[in-house]
């Protein structure tokens, strides 16, 4: 059975004639001990979602279940208030009480659940020590790093062992460096306590990252579903594949099909390309990870030639750019390229025409 289960969810806000429909038909499953990204750009819905199952936006009609108890039904006009959800929520603000100590603070749901302090207190040290916390259970929030203090909110939302704990852009407030450690202790976290999470963020990295499937939505419905590598590797639309990564793109015009490969044309250019989606049109475009295109002083083939327009240093490689910004080609070097002219490999099976 699942922990969390939505089916055909639909939310707008507003009716009648200016009704702006946000939800439109959704439906989604979290297993036990799964964690589940929603991905998507601002305006899709992933949000809305969250807290819809929170209880905090009231849908239209369809189902939400935790388990087999149902916490909204449309139909039969049943919705179960925020509060009475038990459900774990973490903010994108961590919205800690400023003048409660952390202790405090991460006991305060146990407080209003009229649990005896002695219970209390044994559940907080638990928590926060689990967390890595049992140290600071005295300081305030002011006192502590923003990774410190994320993680409290953590702890406040785990302290009472809810189904699901839900994540709202849980580690953008942090700052580049940080985030990128406070994303490994997540995941290494929600495996070891084996939680069902549901986690909102509009970073694709941070989803592959923690997630064991991604639910990308566009426009109020989902776009597509799986593993982080299946979403990555096997995308079965253009937004899938232009959301997914750092690509290029490019208008091509498919002139012969065979198979499952086609020939296609783009700025004078003749390549064997991947046809990818349902059906596609005459007019068409392609896209390639940066990280598939080779390049290569020599001719090669599947191959464009293009001069180098600029190198920018990344750390661990260097992006460069060929051709010019609208039309050119991105990929990268673990080098630094000297000026010139250049052929740039596009393997068939990794040029996605679409």
């Amino acid at each position: 059975m699942s922990d969390l289960s939505v089916k055909n969810l639909t939310l707008e806000y507003g009716s009648g004639a200016t009704a702006n429909p946000i939800l439109k038909g959704v439906s989604m499953d979290l297993q036990r001990g799964e964690v589940v990204a929603l991905l998507g750009p601002s305006g899709s819905g992933k949000t809305t979602l969250l807290r819809a199952v929170a209880g905090l936006e009231s849908p239209k009609t369809g189902t939400i279940h935790l388990g087999e108890r149902a916490i909204f039904d449309g139909a039969q006009g049943l919705e179960v208030p925020a509060e009475q959800r038990n459900l774990g929520l973490v903010f994108q603000s961590y919205a800690l009480w400023p003048h409660k100590t952390v202790a405090d603070n991460v006991g305060y749901g146990l407080k209003l659940r009229k649990m005896n302090s002695s219970d209390i207190a044994v559940k907080v040290k638990e928590v926060l020590g689990q967390l890595g916390l049992g140290h600071l259970g005295e300081r305030f929030p002011h006192q502590l790093s923003g990774g410190q203090q994320q993680r409290v909110a953590i702890a406040r939302a785990l302290v009472y062992n809810p189904p699901v704990i839900l994540l709202d852009e849980p580690l953008s407030n942090l700052d580049a460096k940080l985030r990128e450690e406070a994303r490994a202790f997540l995941r290494e976290l929600i495996v070891r306590l084996r939680l069902s999470a549901l986690m909102v963020t509009h970073d694709q990295g941070e989803a592959m990252a923690i997630s064991d499937r991604i639910l990308l939505l566009n426009n109020g419905v989902i776009e597509q579903q799986g593993t982080p590598q299946s979403m990555y590797e096997t995308p079965d639309t253009l937004f899938t594949a232009e959301f997914m990564g750092s690509n290029n793109k490019l208008a091509v015009k498919v002139v012969e099909r065979h198979g499952d490969y086609a020939t296609v044309q783009t700025n004078g250019h003749t390549l064997k390309a991947s046809l990818r989606g349902k059906q596609v049109a005459t007019d068409a475009t392609a896209i390639i990870r940066l990280e598939k295109v080779a390049i290569s002083a020599n001719r090669c083939d599947n191959s464009i030639e293009q001069e180098l327009s600029t190198c920018m240093y990344l750390g661990d490689k260097w992006e460069c750019l060929f051709g010019h910004a609208e039309h050119g080609i991105r990929a990268f070097s673990p080098t630094k390229l000297e000026p010139g002219k250049y052929w740039l490999q596009l393997p068939a099976d990794k040029l996605w025409v679409y």
